[in-house]
């Protein structure tokens, strides 16, 4: 089979591996106990939860949707032998 009848490259599935493994670690920060009725837990606005845990999601989500834009590589003689 022709490499060209793929959409991508080992690569991107690579880089999409990355991102969702980066998108799971945010939302394990994000995670903890919480507050009920009876007692209040003030860990619910740490830094962690609230600030850090949403950036590390964020450059995950960015992360995976540069790997679906991103264009695998091809040689210099597929391009020229498209060109003719």
């Amino acid at each position: 089979m022709n490499k060209r009848n793929f959409a991508f490259d080992r690569m991107n599935y690579i880089l999409l591996a990355i991102g969702m493994a980066v998108v799971i670690i945010g939302f394990l920060l994000m995670s903890g106990p919480g507050s009920n009725e009876t007692a209040y837990n003030p860990d619910i606005f740490s830094v962690r939860r609230i600030k850090v845990a949403p950036v590390v999601c964020l450059l995950g989500f960015v992360s995976m949707i540069y790997a679906v834009v991103r264009r695998p590589k091809t040689d210099a003689t597929e391009e020229k032998e498209g060109a003719e």
